[in-house]
């Protein structure tokens, strides 16, 4: 597939992390989203019908993230992901890129983070 859907800079405060005061008073994540979704029909109708609504990717993509505090960026990603596959069954994949640019890292660093591709059983 080569069409795809992006969602970039998402900022979502949450409370994801192994120390105990990210869980207290947690920090902003910024996530981006890149959907695998065949949009030739969306491109010939102009038609909403025949896309997914990025409004609905976001909403979709910030419950999951949110749900449950998660130890580790990873699992919240996963979980975006997983949630984004069940939602919208016309996306073949997703990647997640989940950024922590205020981790408790004892150093001077732009970004941290982790990006997860899924793919929808059944397709290579």
């Amino acid at each position: 597939m080569t069409d795809l859907i992006h969602v970039t800079g998402l900022a979502l405060h949450a409370f994801h992390g192994v120390m105990a005061h990210e869980a207290k008073v947690g920090q902003t994540f910024y996530i981006d989203l890149t959907l695998d979704i065949d949009l030739s029909r969306a491109s010939r109708s102009d038609k909403l019908a025949d896309t997914v609504g990025y409004d609905r990717v976001v909403d979709v993509a910030s419950r999951a993230f949110r749900a449950t505090r998660y130890r580790l960026v990873e699992a919240a990603a996963g979980a975006v992901a997983d949630g984004i596959l069940t939602a919208f069954p016309v996306v073949t994949s997703v990647r997640v890129m989940v950024h922590k640019p205020h981790a408790p890292i004892a150093a001077t660093f732009a970004d941290v983070g982790v990006t997860i591709v899924r793919k929808r059983q059944g397709n290579g």
